[in-house]
Protein backbone atom coordinates (compact mmCIF):
# COMPACT_ATOMS: atom_id res chain seq x y z
CA UNK A 1 0.00 0.00 0.00
CA UNK A 2 1.53 3.28 -1.33
CA UNK A 3 0.24 6.64 0.19
CA UNK A 4 2.32 9.52 -1.74
CA UNK A 5 2.57 13.01 0.04
CA UNK A 6 3.50 16.02 -2.42
CA UNK A 7 6.06 18.15 -1.39
CA UNK A 8 3.73 21.01 -0.89
CA UNK A 9 1.83 19.74 2.14
CA UNK A 10 4.30 21.19 5.15
CA UNK A 11 4.37 18.92 8.52
CA UNK A 12 2.24 21.83 9.97
CA UNK A 13 -0.78 20.77 7.68
CA UNK A 14 -0.97 17.03 8.72
CA UNK A 15 -4.28 16.05 10.25
CA UNK A 16 -3.83 14.77 14.12
CA UNK A 17 -3.06 11.19 13.99
CA UNK A 18 -6.50 10.46 16.22
CA UNK A 19 -8.32 11.53 13.08
CA UNK A 20 -6.92 8.77 10.97
CA UNK A 21 -8.59 5.86 13.11
CA UNK A 22 -11.88 5.76 12.33
CA UNK A 23 -12.39 5.65 8.54
CA UNK A 24 -16.12 5.79 8.35
CA UNK A 25 -16.18 8.74 11.08
CA UNK A 26 -13.90 10.46 8.90
CA UNK A 27 -15.78 10.10 5.85
CA UNK A 28 -19.00 11.27 7.65
CA UNK A 29 -17.48 14.15 9.25
CA UNK A 30 -15.30 15.36 6.24
CA UNK A 31 -18.63 17.07 4.54
CA UNK A 32 -19.18 18.58 8.06
CA UNK A 33 -15.75 20.06 8.39
CA UNK A 34 -16.25 21.69 5.45
CA UNK A 35 -14.39 25.26 4.58
CA UNK A 36 -12.83 24.68 8.21
CA UNK A 37 -10.17 22.06 7.13
CA UNK A 38 -6.85 23.97 4.94
CA UNK A 39 -6.59 22.37 1.46
CA UNK A 40 -3.64 20.65 2.45
CA UNK A 41 -5.65 18.61 5.07
CA UNK A 42 -8.25 18.01 2.64
CA UNK A 43 -5.89 15.79 0.24
CA UNK A 44 -4.14 14.43 3.36
CA UNK A 45 -7.15 13.14 4.58
CA UNK A 46 -8.66 11.78 1.56
CA UNK A 47 -5.58 10.22 0.81
CA UNK A 48 -5.37 8.08 3.66
CA UNK A 49 -8.77 7.48 3.90
CA UNK A 50 -9.30 5.88 0.57
CA UNK A 51 -5.87 4.23 0.17
CA UNK A 52 -6.14 1.83 2.96
CA UNK A 53 -9.01 -1.02 3.66
CA UNK A 54 -10.90 -1.12 6.83
CA UNK A 55 -8.95 -4.07 7.85
CA UNK A 56 -5.60 -2.14 8.07
CA UNK A 57 -6.27 0.64 10.85
CA UNK A 58 -3.44 2.56 11.68
CA UNK A 59 -2.22 2.04 15.24
CA UNK A 60 -2.34 5.12 17.25
CA UNK A 61 0.36 7.04 17.39
CA UNK A 62 0.83 7.02 21.61
CA UNK A 63 1.37 3.33 20.69
CA UNK A 64 3.18 3.13 18.04
CA UNK A 65 5.71 5.45 19.80
CA UNK A 66 5.93 4.18 22.66
CA UNK A 67 5.47 0.54 22.51
CA UNK A 68 9.29 -0.57 20.40
CA UNK A 69 11.73 -2.95 20.40
CA UNK A 70 15.17 -0.69 20.79
CA UNK A 71 17.83 -2.44 22.87
CA UNK A 72 20.00 0.28 22.87
CA UNK A 73 17.35 2.21 24.82
CA UNK A 74 16.54 -0.76 27.04
CA UNK A 75 14.73 -4.06 26.44
CA UNK A 76 11.11 -3.54 28.23
CA UNK A 77 8.75 -2.34 25.64
CA UNK A 78 7.73 1.41 27.43
CA UNK A 79 11.52 2.00 28.19
CA UNK A 80 12.90 3.54 24.64
CA UNK A 81 10.61 6.21 24.88
CA UNK A 82 11.61 7.55 28.18
CA UNK A 83 15.64 6.33 27.60
CA UNK A 84 15.67 7.89 23.88
CA UNK A 85 14.41 11.93 24.88
CA UNK A 86 17.40 13.18 24.93
CA UNK A 87 19.26 11.31 22.34
CA UNK A 88 20.85 13.44 19.78
CA UNK A 89 19.72 12.66 16.15
CA UNK A 90 21.50 15.77 14.44
CA UNK A 91 24.04 16.26 13.08
CA UNK A 92 24.27 12.78 11.44
CA UNK A 93 27.01 11.38 9.16
CA UNK A 94 26.07 7.73 7.14
CA UNK A 95 29.36 5.95 5.75
CA UNK A 96 28.34 4.54 1.83
CA UNK A 97 31.58 2.02 0.90
CA UNK A 98 32.22 -1.58 0.06
CA UNK A 99 31.62 -2.31 -3.47
CA UNK A 100 29.98 0.63 -5.51
CA UNK A 101 31.63 3.53 -7.28
CA UNK A 102 30.23 6.25 -5.22
CA UNK A 103 31.66 5.83 -1.68
CA UNK A 104 31.63 8.88 0.80
CA UNK A 105 31.05 9.95 3.71
CA UNK A 106 27.94 11.65 3.89
CA UNK A 107 26.04 14.35 5.46
CA UNK A 108 22.29 13.06 6.91
CA UNK A 109 20.85 16.38 4.81
CA UNK A 110 22.69 16.25 1.86
CA UNK A 111 21.92 12.38 1.55
CA UNK A 112 18.40 13.32 1.67
CA UNK A 113 17.91 16.30 -0.70
CA UNK A 114 17.97 14.30 -4.18
CA UNK A 115 15.98 11.72 -2.75
CA UNK A 116 11.69 12.34 -2.99
CA UNK A 117 9.78 11.72 0.39
CA UNK A 118 6.93 9.65 0.40
CA UNK A 119 4.29 8.05 2.69
CA UNK A 120 3.38 4.40 2.96
CA UNK A 121 1.14 2.91 5.45
CA UNK A 122 2.67 -0.58 6.02
CA UNK A 123 1.83 -3.48 7.86
CA UNK A 124 4.76 -3.91 10.68
CA UNK A 125 5.32 -7.20 12.46
CA UNK A 126 7.34 -7.96 15.61
CA UNK A 127 8.70 -11.51 16.19
CA UNK A 128 7.02 -11.76 19.59
CA UNK A 129 3.91 -12.11 17.42
CA UNK A 130 2.31 -8.40 17.80
CA UNK A 131 1.99 -5.81 15.00
CA UNK A 132 0.90 -2.25 13.83
CA UNK A 133 0.03 -0.70 10.91
CA UNK A 134 2.49 2.56 10.58
CA UNK A 135 2.27 5.63 7.84
CA UNK A 136 6.22 5.94 7.41
CA UNK A 137 7.56 8.52 5.61
CA UNK A 138 10.87 8.29 3.56
CA UNK A 139 12.14 7.30 0.47
CA UNK A 140 12.46 3.46 -1.66
CA UNK A 141 15.76 2.07 -0.37
CA UNK A 142 16.58 0.93 -4.14
CA UNK A 143 17.34 4.65 -5.09
CA UNK A 144 19.74 5.25 -2.64
CA UNK A 145 21.70 1.85 -3.90
CA UNK A 146 21.11 3.14 -8.13
CA UNK A 147 22.51 6.38 -6.70
CA UNK A 148 25.65 4.67 -5.30
CA UNK A 149 26.31 2.56 -8.15
CA UNK A 150 26.96 -0.89 -6.54
CA UNK A 151 29.96 -2.98 -8.72
CA UNK A 152 28.96 -6.48 -9.97
CA UNK A 153 30.52 -7.86 -6.85
CA UNK A 154 27.89 -6.68 -4.32
CA UNK A 155 25.57 -9.22 -3.44
CA UNK A 156 24.39 -7.70 -0.35
CA UNK A 157 23.76 -4.72 1.75
CA UNK A 158 24.90 -4.33 5.22
CA UNK A 159 23.53 -1.85 7.59
CA UNK A 160 25.58 -0.72 10.66
CA UNK A 161 23.86 1.62 13.59
CA UNK A 162 25.07 3.83 15.98
CA UNK A 163 27.44 2.60 18.88
CA UNK A 164 27.71 5.31 21.32
CA UNK A 165 27.06 3.94 24.96
CA UNK A 166 27.54 7.60 26.37
CA UNK A 167 23.60 8.27 24.48
CA UNK A 168 21.94 4.66 24.49
CA UNK A 169 22.14 3.28 28.07
CA UNK A 170 21.42 -0.18 26.68
CA UNK A 171 24.66 -0.64 25.36
CA UNK A 172 26.18 -0.31 28.29
CA UNK A 173 24.61 -3.68 29.22
CA UNK A 174 25.94 -7.05 27.22
CA UNK A 175 22.51 -7.68 25.99
CA UNK A 176 23.81 -8.07 22.11
CA UNK A 177 27.18 -7.30 20.53
CA UNK A 178 26.51 -3.71 19.84
CA UNK A 179 26.49 -2.41 17.40
CA UNK A 180 23.47 -3.85 16.04
CA UNK A 181 23.90 -4.76 12.24
CA UNK A 182 21.03 -6.11 9.80
CA UNK A 183 21.76 -6.99 5.94
CA UNK A 184 19.77 -7.98 2.90
CA UNK A 185 20.32 -9.32 -0.68
CA UNK A 186 20.54 -7.10 -2.86
CA UNK A 187 17.17 -7.54 -4.98
CA UNK A 188 15.85 -6.89 -1.92
CA UNK A 189 17.24 -4.08 -1.05
CA UNK A 190 15.95 -3.47 -4.54
CA UNK A 191 12.48 -3.99 -4.59
CA UNK A 192 10.38 -0.74 -4.32
CA UNK A 193 8.52 -1.74 -0.86
CA UNK A 194 11.76 -1.39 1.09
CA UNK A 195 12.31 2.04 2.43
CA UNK A 196 14.98 3.96 4.51
CA UNK A 197 12.07 6.22 6.78
CA UNK A 198 13.00 9.42 8.09
CA UNK A 199 9.47 10.09 9.96
CA UNK A 200 6.10 8.93 10.87
CA UNK A 201 2.29 10.01 10.98
CA UNK A 202 3.57 13.35 8.63
CA UNK A 203 6.21 14.10 11.85
CA UNK A 204 10.11 13.43 11.94
CA UNK A 205 11.19 10.36 12.92
CA UNK A 206 10.87 10.30 16.71
CA UNK A 207 14.27 9.02 18.61
CA UNK A 208 12.36 5.85 20.11
CA UNK A 209 11.56 4.82 16.61
CA UNK A 210 15.25 4.81 14.77
CA UNK A 211 15.42 8.79 14.46
CA UNK A 212 17.17 9.68 12.10
CA UNK A 213 16.78 7.21 9.43
CA UNK A 214 16.17 3.58 9.91
CA UNK A 215 15.05 0.54 7.52
CA UNK A 216 11.80 -0.56 6.82
CA UNK A 217 11.53 -3.85 5.10
CA UNK A 218 7.77 -4.58 5.25
CA UNK A 219 7.46 -8.23 5.00
CA UNK A 220 9.81 -9.06 7.01
CA UNK A 221 10.15 -9.52 10.57
CA UNK A 222 10.89 -6.11 12.58
CA UNK A 223 14.45 -6.70 13.34
CA UNK A 224 15.34 -6.43 9.93
CA UNK A 225 14.93 -2.61 10.14
CA UNK A 226 18.14 -1.60 11.30
CA UNK A 227 17.54 1.91 13.32
CA UNK A 228 19.67 5.37 13.44
CA UNK A 229 22.09 3.68 10.52
CA UNK A 230 25.51 4.97 10.75
CA UNK A 231 27.01 2.79 7.70
CA UNK A 232 25.73 1.24 4.43
CA UNK A 233 28.20 -1.82 3.01
CA UNK A 234 27.88 -3.02 0.19
CA UNK A 235 29.62 -6.76 0.18
CA UNK A 236 29.99 -9.76 -1.62
CA UNK A 237 29.23 -12.28 0.72
CA UNK A 238 26.33 -12.95 3.65
CA UNK A 239 27.18 -10.11 5.92
CA UNK A 240 26.82 -11.26 9.69
CA UNK A 241 23.53 -9.99 11.03
CA UNK A 242 23.02 -9.74 14.90
CA UNK A 243 20.13 -11.68 15.88
CA UNK A 244 21.08 -14.48 13.15
CA UNK A 245 24.93 -14.44 15.08
CA UNK A 246 23.23 -14.16 18.78
CA UNK A 247 20.60 -17.03 18.05
CA UNK A 248 20.77 -18.40 14.84
CA UNK A 249 18.14 -21.17 15.64
CA UNK A 250 15.38 -18.50 16.22
CA UNK A 251 16.29 -15.38 13.51
CA UNK A 252 17.86 -16.33 10.40
CA UNK A 253 18.83 -14.38 8.31
CA UNK A 254 15.99 -14.01 5.70
CA UNK A 255 13.19 -12.82 8.38
CA UNK A 256 10.41 -13.64 6.19
CA UNK A 257 6.91 -13.88 7.84
CA UNK A 258 6.13 -17.20 7.72
CA UNK A 259 3.57 -18.36 9.79
CA UNK A 260 4.42 -21.86 9.12
CA UNK A 261 7.73 -21.31 10.99
CA UNK A 262 7.21 -21.36 14.74
CA UNK A 263 9.74 -19.91 16.93
CA UNK A 264 11.44 -21.81 19.12
CA UNK A 265 9.49 -20.57 22.42
CA UNK A 266 6.22 -19.36 20.54
CA UNK A 267 3.38 -19.54 17.42
CA UNK A 268 4.43 -17.56 14.47
CA UNK A 269 0.69 -18.44 13.06
CA UNK A 270 -1.67 -15.50 14.41
CA UNK A 271 -0.71 -12.00 15.92
CA UNK A 272 -2.45 -9.22 17.72
CA UNK A 273 -2.25 -5.78 16.69
CA UNK A 274 -1.77 -3.25 19.26
CA UNK A 275 -4.85 -2.20 20.67
CA UNK A 276 -7.02 -4.79 19.76
CA UNK A 277 -7.83 -7.98 21.99
CA UNK A 278 -8.55 -10.48 19.42
CA UNK A 279 -5.33 -12.20 17.33
CA UNK A 280 -5.72 -12.77 13.70
CA UNK A 281 -4.11 -15.09 11.17
CA UNK A 282 -0.44 -13.53 10.35
CA UNK A 283 -0.17 -13.53 6.71
CA UNK A 284 2.43 -15.34 4.66
CA UNK A 285 5.10 -12.50 3.91
CA UNK A 286 3.61 -10.39 6.59
CA UNK A 287 0.50 -9.81 3.42
CA UNK A 288 2.83 -8.76 0.92
CA UNK A 289 3.46 -12.32 -1.17
CA UNK A 290 1.70 -11.03 -4.00
CA UNK A 291 4.79 -8.73 -4.58
CA UNK A 292 7.52 -10.05 -2.69
CA UNK A 293 7.21 -13.78 -3.25
CA UNK A 294 8.52 -14.35 -6.35
CA UNK A 295 11.86 -13.58 -4.70
CA UNK A 296 11.90 -16.49 -3.06
CA UNK A 297 11.20 -19.09 -5.50
CA UNK A 298 12.85 -21.82 -5.12
CA UNK A 299 14.07 -21.05 -1.77
CA UNK A 300 13.01 -23.70 1.42
CA UNK A 301 11.84 -20.91 3.30
CA UNK A 302 11.47 -23.58 6.37
CA UNK A 303 15.56 -23.85 5.84
CA UNK A 304 15.75 -20.17 5.51
CA UNK A 305 13.63 -18.40 7.92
Amino acid sequence: MLIRRPPDIPASEITDQRLFLDRRAFLGGLAALGVALTAGERRALARFATARDDDDKLTPYESVTHYNNYYEFGTDKEEPAEQARNFRPKPWKVRIDGEVAKPADYDLDDLLKPFKQEERVYRHRCVEAWSMVVPWMGFPLKDLVARVEPTSRAKFVEFTTLLDPGQMPGQRHHVLPWPYVEGLRIDEAMHPLAILVTGLYGKPLPNQNGAPMRLVVPWKYGFKGGKAIVRIRFVENLPKTTWNEVAPDEYGFYANVNPEVDHPRWSQARERRLGELFKRKTLPFNGYADQVAGMYAGLDLRKNF
